[in-house]
């Protein structure tokens, strides 16, 4: 299977049919998840992208994490040699080394926590350790480039608690909260390893990036050095983006097979 054919033609995940590199400029773009028309008419060959199709059958929900997880499958294919290309680059290369990487730190209360992730619309943030001189206003994001990485807070930490209950923890640190949540009796495995603090290096390729996302089924992988101070952030909207200007690259240097 040539990855020309596999990736700029219609091809299918179980029962969808779409472009899949349509598919991956829609979730190039922060978008988790979108709609994709299952068992359409389309000719094979044509690029209908990933709007409402009138003769399809009904909907499915392609996600990011579908996406990578076919990518990742795939790379193994003795065929797809330039994915295994794009994925051997390192996260340097990706440029995940970045200066600003927006934080709480350790002492932010919950609600603090909670109107950060509000105020800056973000899904995720990573938990860093607190300045010893007391420079930090706990209360607003930092900047956590090189401060140890000790947790995250997600959107996904605050699902399924009662609103009676979360009202009462409002006050207690953020990584607190996560780790009551981790410990819950009530807690299924799968959620267990979405709150897992997953990282790699700055050395680290992408195909180990895939990977940690897929296991862990997170949508981040912290990039921290050998101290595990904080370096970067590979999100998997970065992995996507990355992914499809490439193959569009390499398509258009190269004549079609």
């Amino acid at each position: 299977m040539h990855v020309k054919r596999c990736f700029i033609n219609i091809i299918q995940f179980p029962y969808i049919y779409c472009s899949i590199l349509d598919c991956m400029e829609v979730l190039s773009k922060g978008v988790h998840r979108a709609m994709v028309p299952v068992d359409s008419q389309m000719e094979s060959g044509s690029s209908g992208g990933v709007e409402l199709v009138e003769s399809a059958s009904g909907y499915q929900m392609l996600t990011q994490l579908d996406l990578v997880r076919f990518l990742r499958d795939h790379a193994s294919d003795s065929d797809e040699l330039e994915l295994n290309t794009i994925l051997s680059r390192s996260v340097r290369d990706l440029g995940a080394n970045t200066e600003q990487i927006y934080s709480i730190t350790d002492r932010t209360t919950l609600l603090d926590a909670i109107k950060c992730l509000k105020s800056a619309m973000l899904n995720a943030v990573p938990i860093v350790e607190a300045s010893d001189v007391g420079a930090d206003d706990h209360r607003q994001l930092i900047n956590g480039r090189c401060r140890k990485l000790i947790g995250t807070f997600s959107a996904t930490d605050l699902r399924g608690c009662y609103i009676n209950t979360l009202k009462s923890w409002l006050g207690i640190s953020a990584l607190a909260f996560t780790q009551h949540i981790k410990n819950s009796p009530l807690e299924t495995p799968s959620m267990s390893s979405r709150k897992e603090l997953v990282t790699c290096d700055v050395e680290s390729p992408l195909s180990e990036v895939l990977e940690k996302a897929v296991t862990k089924h997170v949508h981040r992988v912290w990039v921290v050095d050998e101290k595990c101070l904080l370096v970067g952030v590979v999100s998997l909207t970065d992995v996507i983006r990355v992914i499809r200007h490439a193959l569009i690259s390499s398509s258009s240097s190269s004549p079609q097979q």
